[in-house]
């Protein structure tokens, strides 16, 4: 693909390193803001110069916010439930669905063997410690993992590791297509998913 600049290029070059967003659509992008006035390009840069400066990570569920500090109990959520998830998006996805009222707790990935992902990688060390610091305030424990075979490892992982805790472990029905990615399922399967979940076997 030719570009008018080497300017256009090096910016069609960056934003095509996001997911989802080949060269060309990057081009429409690049071509978009340079017909907007300045202070678009120039609100735009400073939004996401922000964001990677001050975005937090709350210290208890490990999700993305504004703050260190945990505000899942002052949202009056469920505290006797705790939902697994690998990532942020997937909380919001289960949020949307109605269907969860509990607390969240997010891995920040999965062990992957093959990718050099270990269980001290992901954020399970914290979860395990969450639950025993509850004063058995922890009922149950939700996998809401992805249908892969990471997921399923990590599932087992964590089942394993929480076993002598005694707390109740589950994983949501396997409404969600198997290899599909959690973020990307309609609300409806992932709430029947949620309504309907099981216990996770590990043997």
């Amino acid at each position: 693909m030719e570009y008018p600049s080497k300017l256009v290029e090096k910016a069609v070059e960056e934003i095509a390193k996001l997911p989802g967003i080949g060269r060309k659509t990057a081009l429409r992008l690049v071509l978009h803001l340079l017909k907007q006035p300045e202070e678009a390009s120039t609100s735009l840069s400073s939004s996401l110069t922000e964001l990677r400066k001050n975005i937090k990570y709350c210290r208890t569920c490990h999700i993305i916010a504004d703050t260190e500090d945990c505000t899942c109990k002052t949202m009056s959520r469920d505290v006797s439930t705790i939902c697994v998830v690998e990532d942020t998006p997937d909380v919001l996805a289960i949020r949307n669905t109605g269907q969860y009222t509990g607390l969240f707790h997010v891995l920040g990935g999965r062990i992957s063997p093959i990718d050099g992902i270990g269980p001290d990688n992901v954020k399970i060390d914290s979860l395990v410690e969450r639950v025993k610091s509850s004063n058995e305030e922890v009922k149950e424990i939700i996998l809401a993992l992805s249908s892969t075979m990471e997921g399923d490892t990590t599932a087992f992982y964590i089942t394993k590791m929480l076993k002598e805790t005694g707390v109740k472990v589950t994983t949501i029905a396997r409404g969600i297509p198997v290899g599909g990615e959690l973020e990307y399922a309609d609300e409806l399967t992932l709430g029947r998913s949620i309504a309907t979940r099981t216990a996770f076997e590990t043997d």
